[in-house]
C-alpha cells in the first residue's frame, strides 16, 4: 500500500504545477488584448503631451501683445489717451517692492491720469524669477496681459487683485495657472457685466499666450540695464525710486518738468516743410504731441 501511494504523490504534485502553468498561459490570454489597449492609450497620452509642450514652445518664442497695446510702443500697456508726458513704470508681479511702489504711488497715478497730466504706461518683467528660480513672475505677468486682452479696466482691476494676493517671496504659487485664474473669478471693483470672461481668460492663462511677449519685455528692459524694480521712465529718462529719494510730490513736480519742455519743442508738422510760414511750437493739445513721447519698448 506503501509503494502504492508514492506515485500518486508524486502524481499529485505534478498535476498542479500543470494546472497553474496552464491557467497562467489562459490568463494572460485573456489579458492580452485589454494590455495592447492600455498601451494604445499611454502612446496617445505621450503623443499629445508632446504636441501640447511643442505649441507651448512655439507660443513663447511668438511676440503677442495684448489688446490695446499700441504699435509704437509694443511691450507696454497704457493707461490714459495721448499726452505729452508719459510715465513708464516696470513691475514685477512677484517682487514685493514692486508691490509697495504700486500701492504707495496709487493715488498718485489717478491724480497725473485724472487730470491729463500724464499717460502711464506698464511694464511687466520678471527679475524675480531668475533671481529666485520658478516661474511666478512669468505667468502672473501672461495672466495681466489676457487681463488687458478684455480691456483697461480688467487690466487695473486684475493687477490689484495680484498685489493684494501676492505670495511670500519663498512660495512660488503665482506658477499656478489654476491659481491665477481663481483669483480672476471676483474681481473688487468690477460690476458683473464686466467681469473677466473665463471662456478667454482661462485658455490665454493655460496655453500661455502671451508668453512670448513676456520674455521680449524682460530681455529688452535686461538690455536697457535698468537696474532692480521698482523703476520707472518720465519720457524716457529713468527714475529709481530709491536712488532718486522719489517722493509722490517730487514725481508730480517732475512730471510737470517734463510737459514744460515738452511744450517748447517744435511739433514735426511744424517743422516737416520750410516753406511753411513760422508757428507756434506744439502744445500739449496737439494731436502730434505724442510724437514727443519716446517709445517705452
Amino acid at each position: 500500500m506503501a509503494e502504492s501511494k508514492g506515485p500518486q504523490e508524486a502524481t499529485g504534485q505534478v498535476e498542479p504545477t500543470a494546472s497553474g502553468t496552464a491557467g497562467s498561459r489562459g490568463g494572460w490570454h485573456r489579458w492580452r488584448p485589454y494590455s495592447a489597449a492600455i498601451v494604445a492609450v499611454a502612446a496617445i497620452f505621450v503623443v499629445s503631451a508632446v504636441i501640447g509642450a511643442h505649441v507651448r514652445a512655439g507660443k513663447n518664442t511668438t511676440v503677442k501683445p495684448p489688446n490695446g497695446v499700441p504699435s509704437a510702443a509694443p511691450l507696454s500697456i497704457p493707461i490714459n489717451p495721448a499726452v505729452p508726458v508719459t510715465v513708464t513704470v516696470y513691475m514685477d508681479m512677484r517682487s514685493p517692492q514692486s508691490k509697495t511702489f504700486a500701492e504707495s504711488y496709487a493715488s498718485t497715478f489717478d491724480r497725473l491720469l485724472n487730470s491729463g497730466q500724464a499717460r502711464i504706461e506698464y511694464r511687466l518683467v520678471t527679475s524675480t524669477d531668475a533671481k529666485l528660480g520658478g516661474k511666478g513672475s512669468a505667468m502672473a505677468a501672461n495672466a495681466v496681459a489676457c487681463a488687458q486682452d478684455q480691456g483697461k479696466d480688467q487690466f487695473e482691476a486684475y493687477v490689484k487683485q495680484l498685489w493684494k494676493h501676492q505670495p511670500a517671496r519663498a512660495h512660488d504659487r503665482f506658477a499656478s495657472a489654476a491659481y491665477l485664474e481663481k483669483l480672476a473669478e471676483k474681481l473688487p471693483g468690477l460690476p458683473k457685466s464686466e467681469k473677466l470672461q473665463a471662456s478667454e481668460f482661462v485658455p490665454c492663462v493655460n496655453d500661455d499666450d502671451h508668453g512670448g511677449w513676456v520674455i521680449a519685455s524682460q530681455k529688452k528692459y535686461q538690455q536697457d540695464g535698468l537696474g532692480d524694480v521698482p523703476v520707472l521712465q518720465i519720457n524716457g529718462q529713468t527714475v529709481s525710486p530709491a536712488k532718486d529719494g522719489l517722493t509722490p510730490a517730487k514725481l508730480v513736480s517732475l512730471v510737470e518738468q517734463a510737459a514744460a519742455l515738452a511744450d517748447t519743442q517744435p511739433s514735426p508738422s511744424a517743422s516737416a516743410s520750410a516753406s511753411a510760414p513760422a508757428k507756434p511750437s506744439a502744445t500739449a493739445s496737439a494731436p502730434s504731441a505724442p510724437s514727443g513721447t519716446p517709445s517705452a519698448g
